[in-house]
């Protein structure tokens, strides 16, 4: 019971600094491409106008960026403190992309960040504008670093398990950088940014247009961001198509979970809501093929074999190698040094079944079945705002283009109001990422539960209240100076 208290609220310490994390890093990327888009038309056209309106939503991203930063750090300390684990066993994979991220992505963009804001009359204009680029494709390099870090564990490669460190050990750097998830994975949660920034723009100058202020600035503001939304969000649903395939092939589960499909085969419908569905679409989402097949829940568990003709074992039998793997190791750490013949032959039945070693940790086939509820809705929640908000930046912009905009309260007011739900297809998002691949910190290879430090429940309960006063508090700090911002916009003369 303690143990699971233990892991339960680790992860909630986690999901709650990722959760406040990813409130301020994809406003972040959406903000940078959106300024600087605005700085490029200031030094092509030279109209002050394009400036001032840059160094506006500048300043907001500057705010923005600021309070990011802080749970970023907090994130990579979690590793240690509550997940220590999981730290040692991965370290040496898991380490390098966040090594790499810190040391150059992140120093590149800081600097770069020192140039762009405070360098405004300081360098030429050019300068200015490698600089505010630079700031911004630097924050793009630092989310590729930690997506191959995620990605890799939702498909683990290059490494090798060495039994005498108990660590896993790199043995391909590039097959982590160029692992497939990884790259689709970039382009989605990258791109998601962009459409972020496009709402967030969209709707606050919506919001100038209520108080009929600033109209050629927001009216400015609106076409510039709405076609970076436009492009970001296109990008994203073909990313997102790619998603899926590799959820079907290297996650069965969450994707049935996904679908709360219990029982697949081929020509797979896909759900709209319960009750609601479109014939074969699941199955071509998923192999791009209409009769391709697409393992359930129960599936996954029987064992099944896919349209490749390859054959998966049950969650028994996986569950049944991982314990023998399990053994195996004991074994061999018990025997190396008094029985090495005895201490080889059990490194050799570890290393037959090492592919099953974390199903060892799993005690019932239930435990590898995600909460099916919460990840279904969490997906269509995703997918059916990101399609509403691709509609709404398709009407604005069309609205602006011929000059109807501004006569149109109820659609300003959608705009205002949706800029919440850019945020709740995000956080939905990742929870069908990250809750719908349990019981698995990292995938088929080590199970949540072991990965846990040996600390006490009741100091990472201090610690997760504590955080939740801290985060909200510098949430609160955020919306408040950007509303004084906001309030008193830009220096231009409408």
């Amino acid at each position: 019971m303690i143990a699971n208290a233990l892991v339960d609220w680790s992860r909630a310490q986690f999901a709650l600094t990722a959760g406040y994390h990813w409130i301020f890093v994809p406003l972040t990327l959406g903000l940078a491409v959106i300024m600087a888009s605005m700085e490029t038309l200031y030094v092509i056209k030279k109209d002050d106008f394009w400036k001032q309106t840059a160094k506006f939503w500048m300043k907001l991203f500057a705010i923005n960026f600021s309070v990011g930063i802080a749970t970023g750090i907090i994130l990579e300390f979690e590793f240690g403190t509550n997940w220590s684990n999981y730290s040692w066993f991965v370290g040496d994979i898991f380490g390098a992309p966040l090594a790499i991220e810190g040391i150059l992505a992140f120093f590149m963009e800081a600097t770069f960040f020192a140039v762009m804001f405070f360098g405004w009359d300081k360098v030429s204009r050019k300068t200015h504008l490698l600089a505010t680029w630079m700031t911004g494709i630097g924050a793009s390099i630092s989310a590729i670093w930690i997506l191959i870090a995620n990605s890799w564990m939702q498909h683990p490669v290059g490494m090798e398990f060495n039994p005498d460190t108990v660590r896993h050990e790199m043995v391909d750097f590039w097959a982590l950088v160029l692992n497939p998830v990884a790259i689709v994975k970039f382009f989605h949660s990258v791109f998601s940014g962009w459409m972020t920034g496009a709402i967030f723009v969209i709707g606050i100058s919506c919001w100038y247009l209520l108080k009929k202020r600033e109209t050629r600035f927001a009216l400015s503001s609106i076409r510039v961001a709405a076609s970076v939304g436009i492009i970001g969000t296109v990008v994203l649903m073909l990313s997102g198509d790619g998603s899926g395939i590799h959820t079907a092939k290297y996650q069965p589960m969450k994707l049935a979970a996904a679908e709360g499909l219990e029982d697949g085969g081929a020509r797979a419908p896909f759900s709209i809501v319960p009750g609601l569905e479109i014939p074969n679409m699941l199955s071509f989402l998923a192999t791009h093929d209409m009769d391709g097949y697409v393992p359930g829940i129960n599936n996954i568990l029987e064992g099944y074999t896919d349209s490749e003709g390859v054959k998966h074992l049950s969650a028994e039998e996986q569950i049944a190698r991982g314990k023998l793997a399990l053994n195996a190791f004991r074994e061999y750490r018990t025997l190396k040094e008094t029985n090495p013949e005895a201490a080889l032959k059990a490194r050799k039945v570890l290393e037959e079944n090492i592919q099953y070693f974390g199903y060892g940790y799993i005690d019932n086939p239930e435990e590898l079945i995600p909460p099916v509820y919460l990840i279904y809705w969490a997906f269509r929640i995703m997918v059916g705002l990101g399609g509403f908000l691709l509609l709404l930046m398709i009407v604005v912009l069309w609205a602006e283009s011929k000059g109807k905009l501004v006569d149109m309260k109820w659609l300003q007011w959608v705009a205002l109001c949706s800029i919440p739900l850019v945020y709740m297809a995000g956080q939905a998002g990742w929870i069908v990422a990250e809750v719908g691949r349990q019981p698995w910190v990292i995938q088929g290879l080590l199970p949540t539960k072991a990965a846990v430090s040996s600390v006490s429940v009741g100091a990472v309960q201090t610690t997760f209240f504590l955080f939740v006063c801290i985060f909200t508090l510098f949430l609160a700090i955020e919306i408040r100076i950007m509303l004084k911002a906001i309030k008193q916009g830009p220096e231009i003369n409408s």
